[in-house]
């Protein structure tokens, strides 16, 4: 099925915040943060997690525990560095139930690559924002972290642990 094409009176209704938006996400492409983690992470074997994070401070923390991830107030033990990177990026765009990965050798590269596109929309957020009010630049960083939320959300967090499909039955030599 194919997507309707705007038409040109839902272009102009659009306010200057909303097409810079729609711009930054045009220039994203395959590196949003949703995108990679539809394409990347939910086509793997993966549990479900549940963040429940409401706040945009995110720290991560070395302790003598091991590494945190500390959420506004709450802190989560995570594994390794590399889980807690990953974990990172979903909580700073505010999704309350993800999907990660089963083949922990592969959390650290996507953690590198949401980050990195984390990063590159938030650099092009302030690129957008150059002259524009701090409310302004605000807003567009909101209306970003919405639209990477609701896709996020869209693509699902799986079963709450991986599917093992094994076959019991041993051959005869």
């Amino acid at each position: 099925m194919k997507k309707a094409e705007p038409k040109a009176s839902e272009l102009k209704k659009q306010s200057p915040m909303e097409k810079a938006a729609a711009e930054i996400l045009t220039q994203l492409g395959e590196q949003q943060p949703a995108m990679i983690y539809a394409e990347r992470v939910r086509t793997q074997r993966t549990r479900s997690f549940a963040l429940n994070a409401t706040a945009l401070d995110v720290q991560l923390q070395h302790t003598l525990l091991g590494v945190e991830l500390k959420i506004g107030k709450k802190r989560l033990s995570c594994p390794d560095w590399a889980t807690a990177r990953y974990l990172a990026v979903f909580a700073r765009v505010g999704v309350p139930e993800i999907a990660v990965p089963y083949d922990i050798t592969q959390i650290s590269r996507l953690a590198d690559e949401l980050e990195s596109g984390w990063f590159r929309m938030q650099a092009l957020a302030e690129h957008a924002g150059q002259g524009q009010t701090a409310r302004w630049q605000s807003k567009l960083i909101k209306t970003l972290l919405n639209a990477q939320r609701i896709a996020i959300e869209a693509a699902g967090v799986g079963p709450k642990a991986p599917e093992f499909i094994q076959n019991t039955k041993q051959r005869r030599k």
